[in-house]
């Protein structure tokens, strides 16, 4: 939040910052000490402040993710579900917290639902039409795993031999666009997080060409 503030103030001056957090105050800070770049006195004094404070966070997140890792360590199933892909020490942690026991989900899809991940369904007759999902279920959780998948489209891109999930989830990319591909993909790491939870193995996908060799 603190970063797009600056990004929307320094676009009202024409400047224009990449999408990343890495070198945003650095690149602000040079801004503010050169005195050639036309920002007036009272926003140098303001991002500044805002440098201060993106910096105070960022000192508090690792500390954060700190403490995670040194609970992560002591907790065998986050370990788990972080060999999934999209499945960070955040993620993993915030699952085991809010979700206590999996085992109480019968199925990888009622573990799905209860995130707000599957779709409404609207039948009539003999039709099944399913519409956008229910977004039932805690949010924190579900925005955790649709930024993980949005990850795992990102990281899927310049891999030339992508595992089984990863090409799965390029081909829903490619019929159904990025916003729908990553909603999609959530709702397969949900199922997968329940299976590798509940079985207490690592997930382990192989690559496409190995899968289609030993399918021929």
């Amino acid at each position: 939040m603190r970063i797009n503030s600056g990004r929307g103030l320094l676009r009202e001056f024409g400047i224009v910052f990449p999408v990343g957090a890495a070198t945003f105050p650095d690149r602000v800070q040079s801004l503010i000490e050169d005195a050639d770049t036309g920002i007036p006195l009272v926003l140098r004094d303001l991002l500044h402040q805002l440098v201060l404070e993106i910096g105070e966070l960022e000192s508090r997140i690792k500390t954060v993710e700190k403490h995670l890792g040194a609970l992560a360590s002591q907790t065998p199933v986050v370990e788990r579900l972080r060999t999934i892909p999209g499945v960070g020490l955040l993620t993993a942690t915030a699952l085991v917290g809010f979700v206590g026991d999996v085992a109480r989900f019968p199925s990888g899809r009622h573990f799905a639902a209860y995130l707000g991940l599957t779709p409404r369904e609207h039948s009539s007759g003999g039709r099944r039409r399913l519409g956008r999902i229910s977004k039932q279920g805690d949010v924190y959780l579900r925005m955790l795993l649709i930024h993980g998948a949005r990850a795992v489209l990102q990281g899927a891109q310049p891999k030339s031999d992508p595992d089984r999930f990863r090409s799965w989830a390029l081909e829903i990319q490619g019929r159904r666009g990025h916003n729908k591909a990553a909603v999609a993909v959530a709702n397969k790491m949900a199922r997968i997080v329940w299976a590798v939870w509940k079985s207490g193995k690592p997930f382990q996908s192989r690559s496409q060409a190995v899968a289609d060799a030993i399918q021929a």
